[in-house]
């Protein structure tokens, strides 16, 4: 139910991933990697960083790499510095990973990247997807999505809502969509905060600088494990199952909205084939092992998998999608 959610609400791809990886297994072997770098396009705590850290974890317990793995944290411009790193000055670098998910499809659609496009940097795989929530503070008046939605509604100056991506970045996306589905006729006018990533996005919030946070399940879970924070509501079709199990979901409050982010990995433009092709074989490798199926368990991650030429299809679809629904809530023209 839920990997059938995120494909229909987040993009159609049909590409048979046992294919893709037949064909990626005979030349994989053709790369070896030295000390391979993550790039976590913001800063620590946040769900690109989740990304990098878990993933890399993964492929060192389960020895899928040989030598050293590092994460650079390169924050700045909701992922726009890193993007333009590896596009203008690594772009045949065999040896570099950077974490990506809806928030770079949507900078990438909305052109906040400038003079970039997701044509210049190879697509290699995704580890799963994150339903989005909107929480507060643990002290907070608003117990339910509707009151802060209300709230909103009669005075959208009264509340800020902190987010991990730049202004129309997926983060801004998924409140702007509540507030659409919940009547606020012109959803410009609510107060959003970006910061570099989510962490810093809910640090904001504990300190009383904002009153509510967008983000996703995987980087708001140690918050909430710690009591900090309380979640208003998970934007997925039903109740995650897991640690997530007691929050109510937006379509059961009454406010119709699904936000699924994807989490995934994007590589250098020029990267060789084969080095290509070994990265894609052992990003699958992690995905298909019971250690990360624990970890998308502990998490909240929803199963997607997708790897290669699926995966890049699927991004593709994923940008011009919202590209779509950007037009309709009239963040672009």
């Amino acid at each position: 139910m839920r990997t059938h959610a995120i494909r229909h609400h987040f993009l159609r791809v049909a590409a048979p991933l046992g294919f893709v990886m037949a064909g990626l297994a005979t030349s994989a072997s053709a790369f070896e990697p030295g000390n391979t770098e993550y790039i976590a396009p913001a800063g620590a705590g946040g769900g690109w960083d989740f990304t990098c850290r878990q993933v890399g974890k993964t492929l060192q317990d389960l020895k899928l790499i040989p030598g050293s793995m590092q994460v650079t944290n390169l924050a700045g411009a909701g992922g726009g510095v890193a993007y333009a790193e590896v596009v203008n000055k690594r772009s045949t670098d065999n040896n570099l990973i950077v974490a990506a998910s809806s928030a770079t499809a949507t900078r990438l659609a909305t052109g906040s990247f400038k003079g970039n496009d997701m044509s210049q940097v190879r697509w290699l795989g995704s580890v799963g997807a994150d339903y989005g929530i909107i929480a507060v503070s643990k002290d907070s008046a608003f117990k339910t999505l509707p009151d802060l939605l209300n709230a909103i509604k009669k005075d959208p100056k009264s509340v800020s809502v902190a987010g991990g991506s730049a202004v129309g970045g997926w983060d801004h996306l998924k409140v702007l969509m509540a507030a659409k589905k919940a009547g606020i006729s012109d959803v410009r006018t609510i107060k959003y905060v970006a910061f570099d990533g989510g962490g810093e996005a809910v640090t904001q919030l504990l300190a009383g600088k904002v009153q509510a946070f967008t983000g996703d399940a995987s980087e708001a879970k140690g918050f909430v494990d710690a009591g900090k924070i309380k979640i208003l509501a998970v934007l997925a079709p039903e109740r995650l199952s897991g640690d997530f199990a007691s929050f109510p979901t937006a379509k059961e409050q009454g406010v119709d909205v699904i936000g699924a982010n994807w989490r995934g990995f994007y590589v250098p433009g020029k990267m060789s084939d084969d080095a290509y092709n070994y990265w894609v074989k052992q990003i699958g490798a992690v995905y298909a092992s019971k250690e990360w199926k624990a970890t998308m368990a502990s998490s909240g991650l929803a199963p997607l998998d997708l790897q290669g030429p699926a995966f890049q299809a699927f991004v593709k679809d994923s940008v011009e999608s919202i590209q779509t629904l950007s037009r309709e809530i009239g963040l672009i023209k």
